[in-house]
């Protein structure tokens, strides 16, 4: 059984950090590209940033490009998103993919 489980999400002041993760299990996470999408409240679900297999080449959404980092650890099966000078517009639920595969997500909230 393919699982995807977020973590990291939480509330922080504009202009904080915050580190997610996304746990893969159940599938071969190194012969996957993944992503970050996320959907604000009211809103549909918004990519927000991708990285091909092998980790070389990441791709993000104009708005938070230079603000977030997209990594991951194929050793760990593990996906990262590095967000800095948070946003209250970044308030969402941010879930990890991978293909047809997607996590719960975690929440995260950008307010004062």
């Amino acid at each position: 059984e393919v699982q995807l489980v977020e973590s990291g999400g939480g509330l922080v002041q504009p202009g904080g950090s915050l580190r997610l993760s996304c746990a893969a299990s159940g599938l071969a996470f190194n012969k996957y590209g993944m992503s970050w999408v996320r959907q604000a409240p009211g809103k549909g679900l918004e990519w927000v940033s991708d990285i091909y297999i092998g980790g070389t080449t990441t791709t993000y959404t104009p708005s938070v490009k230079g603000r977030f980092t997209i990594s991951r650890d194929d050793a760990k099966s593990t996906l990262y998103l590095q967000m800095n000078s948070l946003k209250p517009e970044d308030t969402a639920v941010y879930y990890c993919r991978a293909g047809q595969y997607r996590g719960r997500g975690t929440q995260v909230t950008v307010s004062s």
